[in-house]
């Protein structure tokens, strides 16, 4: 299986130039796993509900139909982030792209800092897609700092985690060793670079988009300042395998009954 991530540095409210740019870095690629940022197409630092209204689009506006045709033309299964509208809410969301058709959504769990201004929480349970044989779960950006989010998807059957992220703080990519290793599966983070600096706030990107592997191994990285794609080839039915030694299971070792409040 052939997975990857695309490194932005989206322009603020520019759509069609954001698409443009993906456009232009996804031309020859094939792959069967492709990951997108956060907010990849509009940017991130919104200062006013007026303008996350502006942005918002339904699962068949411009950029759905943008990343169904990258679906097809690259082969790949596309997971990406968008602002979502369904009447009167709106939602930091991800498309999970396939075979040129929408398979589903995933709306940010965790809302971070000011999103919680100008977002709706999700409201749909974690789900895992069964791809071509391969089960892909989503989560976006802050949903890594609680445990619980991998650890669910993970239970659910996820052999690879698709993570679009726009990462401010410094301790995501350290961290997603050990969500793989605590639950043994793959996870591409898809991070953005560069600054955006609207009304009072500033927020600078970490890049540093990763691919971790199920023993918390990081196979690939990129830079910390410049747009840029990685792609590998893995087997992710070594995630089907949760024992760490000929003894012990991430999973089925679990105390449960004792995890009680």
């Amino acid at each position: 299986m052939k997975i990857g991530y695309i490194q932005t540095s989206p322009l603020f409210g520019e759509k069609e130039r954001n698409l443009a740019a993906v456009d232009e870095m996804l031309k020859g690629v094939t792959a069967d796993l492709i990951v997108l940022p956060e907010l990849f197409a509009t940017g991130y630092t919104v200062t006013s509900f007026e303008e996350v209204v502006g942005f918002a689009e339904d699962v068949d506006d411009l950029t759905s139909r943008f990343l169904c045709r990258k679906s097809m033309d690259t082969g790949a299964t596309v997971v990406a982030g968008f602002i979502e509208r369904e009447e009167n809410s709106y939602y930091n969301s991800s498309l999970i792209i396939s075979s040129g058709k929408i398979i589903g959504t995933y709306r940010k769990l965790h809302l971070f800092f000011k999103e919680k201004h100008f977002f709706n929480p999700g409201n749909r349970p974690l789900e895992v897609y069964s791809l071509n044989g391969i089960k892909i779960g989503v989560m976006i950006c802050f949903d890594w700092i609680f445990p619980e989010v991998s650890r669910v998807l993970a239970l659910k059957g996820a052999q690879v985690i698709a993570h679009p992220s726009n990462l401010v703080m410094p301790w995501c990519q350290q961290s997603m060793q050990t969500r793989c290793l605590e639950n043994r599966v793959f996870a591409v983070t898809a991070n953005r670079v560069g600054t955006e600096r609207r009304g009072e706030d500033e927020n600078r990107f970490t890049g540093g988009s990763q691919i971790t592997s199920y023993n918390g191994e990081i196979l690939v990285t990129g830079p910390s300042d410049s747009s840029s794609m990685n792609f590998i080839d893995i087997d992710p039915f070594q995630a089907d395998n949760k024992m760490i030694n000929p003894f012990n299971s991430v999973i089925s070792d679990r105390r449960t009954e004792f995890y009680v409040l």
